[in-house]
């Protein structure tokens, strides 16, 4: 069912559930059906059949692909509910085939946030009629990231926290603020500031960033107690932002970015700290980084992001393949076929405009 068919009572209750479950996620949150206003968005809900207390549920986002006029169907971090619970996975299985004769979509695409060493789930799994994307050599390949880290915040202090670092992470955190560097908690206001920031870091970093108009729908829909935008500043000069999701027992870092003066401040150190110090003063238990580079060696371009989280100490995690369920084989080949010209000519453009603006 759409959100907009959920009465008032049917709401909370949802996000109760989702706010309390362990396997909660900010994607598969009502809000964050609200970011994707470019997909149609239909939450799937599965109750107790005795209690009818909600024990599953999943927002799944479904769009037309042009050129080929069948939709895609897509739950992002897909399911929230007890990963092993064969009945609650069946019943939302079964309602994703409605989904697609509705939709006469050709495919559904998830990448549940389970580990990739839970053999129970992936059995249970292919059971119900998955396949597992063979991306086993390419684990930063998918929508999401397949290899993330994590920090556990439960029952920690800010000292004991800091502690946990690795020395130089310590050290870099305190000297920042030594140096003068001071935290400044944003408004919607100063999205701009963050944008010419992120657009900075793109230019220097050669990564994409969404436009303004994408951060200030981020903002309106997530709410001011899901999403925080922090600056580290210098001398009254913005040098470096975050902008953190908490959802759950979880805080995400989400984006971030830096100037190109100051950097021997070290402001990204001092900028982590706040964030995870966010997540201990609302009693989350996790602090995600999202994605880290699955290959470790100092030739690879992601290298430098990978050390400078490593040294956090958090957890490295490597998630479950992507998994599917194909409705129709022709148009899922002609699909792909088309998906990796797309992502070569616009990687290729990409690269160009960068260049440009340097």
């Amino acid at each position: 069912m759409k959100i907009t068919d959920l009465s008032e009572k049917e709401l909370t209750e949802l996000n109760e559930f989702l706010e309390n479950h362990p396997k909660s996620h900010f994607m598969q949150s009502p809000e964050w059906a609200k970011v994707k206003t470019d997909w149609i968005n239909e939450i799937l809900i599965v109750r107790n059949p005795k209690s009818n207390k909600i024990v599953g549920t999943m927002s799944v986002l479904i769009r037309k692909i042009p050129g080929i006029h069948q939709n895609m169907m897509y739950a992002p971090r897909g399911f929230v509910c007890n990963p092993h619970d064969r009945e609650t996975l069946q019943n939302l299985t079964n309602q994703v085939k409605e989904l697609a004769k509705k939709y006469k979509a050709f495919i559904f695409k998830m990448d549940p946030d389970i580990s990739n060493a839970d053999a129970e789930f992936k059995i249970l799994m292919k059971s119900l009629g998955y396949k597992f994307t063979k991306d086993s050599k390419k684990a930063s390949r998918g929508l999401q990231p397949r290899i993330i880290e994590r920090i556990t915040l439960t029952n920690k202090t800010e000292e004991e926290l800091l502690k946990s670092f690795n020395e130089k992470h310590r050290y870099n955190v305190r000297l920042s603020a030594r140096k003068g560097v001071t935290l400044r908690e944003g408004t919607k206001e100063d999205l701009p500031i963050f944008y010419d920031i992120m657009k900075t870091t793109e230019a220097r970093d050669n990564f994409y960033v969404r436009p303004l108009s994408y951060f200030e729908k981020m903002w309106d829909a997530m709410g001011e107690d899901h999403i925080k935008l922090i600056f580290a500043e210098y001398e009254g000069q913005a040098i470096s932002a975050v902008l953190p999701i908490k959802y759950g027992n979880k805080v995400w870092y989400l984006y971030g970015g830096s100037s190109n003066n100051h950097r021997n401040l070290m402001p990204n150190y001092l900028l982590q700290f706040e964030m995870m110090k966010w997540g201990l003063n609302t009693n989350c238990d996790i602090y995600d980084f999202r994605g880290v580079s699955g290959v470790h060696g100092p030739n690879h371009p992601q290298y430098g992001i990978y050390i400078f989280k490593k040294g956090f100490n958090g957890d490295i995690i490597e998630l479950v393949e992507g998994l599917t369920i194909v409705f129709n084989p022709f148009v899922n080949f002609a699909f792909d076929v088309c998906e990796s010209i797309y992502k070569t000519l616009t990687k290729m453009k990409f690269k160009r405009n960068v260049s440009k603006e340097k």
